[in-house]
């Protein structure tokens, strides 16, 4: 796995840089601006780019326009972003676009290396990765859709944890159930969803966009 670091703070970009290297991990470039980023990426042709949301000048959103313009640029190219709080707006628009291999998690979780390190493969495997604690903040926006109330308790944890990035494997784990169980709800939780077998469309980020759509508090089927 060939990554490209994009982190203005000198120390955490050297600090992830050797942390990944540790791990037999390939950092082929670290840049401290967006400009830098995008020579690096070009260079390089990297797998993967962890980027920053904030970067210089402004200190704004360069480094995710810089990223979507590495994907642009290399449309195979895997970008997990970090953020030091919830940017509401590019979160929902992650999975918005509906397109693999892309992570958004907040950078205290790099601290949990087994965690981060688990969510970069995952983003690197064409997964999404989403910080557990970008889910729940992001459950304070619009209106539930009223299909989301036929979900039972146990459907709509399912659909939670679908909402972090997790597969059935690693559901089942969490909720120390079989994976066959896990499958059925997730039948169950795409027929509730009136989401039909399509192959123009992907069903779990269709779910999971209805779910980080919903507002707090909203009923759930008994």
């Amino acid at each position: 796995m060939r990554i490209v670091i994009a982190e203005d703070d000198a120390l955490l970009r050297e600090g992830l840089a050797s942390l990944l290297r540790a791990e037999s991990i390939d950092v082929v470039a670290t840049a401290g601006d967006a400009d830098e980023f995008l020579r690096a990426v070009d260079e390089h042709r990297p797998d993967v780019a962890v980027v920053d949301v904030r970067m210089p000048p402004t200190h704004t959103s360069e480094g995710i326009v810089a990223a979507v313009e590495a994907k642009r640029r290399q449309p195979d190219l895997a970008i997990l972003v970090l953020s030091a709080y919830v940017e509401q707006a590019f979160a929902t628009d992650l999975l918005a676009q509906g397109v693999q291999g892309l992570g958004y998690l907040l950078k205290e979780r790099v601290g949990r290396v087994e965690e981060f390190l688990e969510a970069l493969h995952r983003v690197a495997d064409g997964g999404t990765a989403l910080d557990p604690d970008v889910v729940s903040q992001l459950l304070s926006r619009q209106q539930a859709d009223p299909r989301l109330s036929r979900l039972t308790e146990r459907e709509d944890e399912v659909l939670a944890l679908m909402a972090e990035g997790l597969g059935n494997t690693a559901i089942a784990e969490r909720l120390v159930v079989t994976e066959g169980a896990i499958h059925k709800h997730v039948r169950n939780i795409f027929a509730k969803l009136d989401l039909a077998p399509d192959d123009r469309a992907d069903r779990r980020v269709a779910a999971v966009l209805r779910y980080l759509e919903a507002g707090p508090g909203r009923p759930v089927a008994g």
